[in-house]
């Protein structure tokens, strides 16, 4: 696994394309290595999206953080994404996900799935992507061999498994989600539990996946009560007096918050760390002190 911290920013709206290409930039310019883009109604389609904050920036990786995969088709997925690979010169990174709110489903005329069922979709459209990737007489080619890196985020134990068998990045959500979208939080021993299971599922790619996790929330010393009051119904008992090692929060001064990354990072493995777009300004002050 690499030793070397990346960090991705999950953005939702825009109000114009000016905004967006602002946004974008700022989060590269924030030092960000991966602007990403969610996969929920309501908020921005990811692939164009994806299209433009590649077109607006230099060096930044654009990632879909996750693609709802039951809302997709595998065959025309894979044309998407090979087009947008080709059109960014390589800097996609493909996050697939199960979905797991219902009124979305319900919104779009799609069956809600059975969470076996979704988790096999997941695996069958990886494999999907895969082979059409490999194939040397595939049209559109994408800029990489093989097409883009796959991050395949999870929490259930089956999900955690098709992420060990097809991913590159492992990506750990800290905490269950109901159909109704309410996330409970994980403890780090949940996290402890859920790491040692994929690195024994990946076998001999232990060195070479990546393991990220999504940082739901980041709040300063003087914050930390409204925090906790806050998100009550989403954490474990036990975790106001143990806030700053929950793995989906950050909590503290920015060097707090860098030494309890690097300390995830010593514990975990986990080398990328994703937030969501309102917390990007808090995070650029801790990957400053963490390059």
């Amino acid at each position: 696994m690499s030793s070397s911290f990346r960090f991705g920013v999950n953005m939702f709206l825009t109000d114009s394309k000016k905004s967006w290409i602002e946004k974008c930039r700022k989060a590269e310019d924030s030092g960000f290595d991966v602007l990403g883009v969610a996969d929920h109604l309501g908020f921005l389609a990811p692939l164009p999206a994806m299209l433009l904050a590649a077109e607006a920036t230099e060096r930044a990786q654009v990632n879909s953080f996750v693609l709802n995969v039951p809302f997709y088709n595998p065959t025309l997925l894979a044309r998407e994404v090979a087009t947008l690979d080709l059109l960014t010169d390589g800097r996609v990174e493909l996050g697939l996900g199960a979905g797991y709110v219902k009124s979305e489903f319900d919104a779009a005329a799609i069956e809600f799935p059975s969470a076996g069922r979704r988790v096999q979709q997941v695996a069958d459209a990886a494999r999907t992507l895969r082979a059409t990737f490999a194939d040397p007489d595939y049209r559109p080619r994408p800029a990489r061999a093989g097409g883009p890196p796959l991050l395949i985020a999870g929490w259930g134990e089956r999900m955690l498994r098709v992420a060990a068998e097809h991913a590159d990045v492992v990506a750990f959500t800290g905490g269950g989600t109901t159909d109704s979208g309410l996330i409970t939080a994980g403890t780090p021993e949940d996290l402890d539990q859920r790491v040692a299971a994929v690195r024994q599922a990946l076998g001999p790619r232990r060195e070479s996946t990546e393991f990220n996790i999504l940082i739901q929330q980041l709040a300063a010393p003087n914050e930390r009560a409204a925090l906790l009051e806050r998100l009550a119904p989403n954490l474990p008992e036990g975790a106001a007096d143990r806030a700053e090692e929950i793995p989906m929060l950050l909590v503290g001064t920015p060097a707090q918050m860098a030494d309890q990354l690097r300390e995830r990072h010593k514990r975990y493995g986990i080398s990328y760390f994703t937030v969501l777009e309102p917390n990007m300004d808090k995070m650029a002050r801790v990957i400053e002190l963490l390059r």
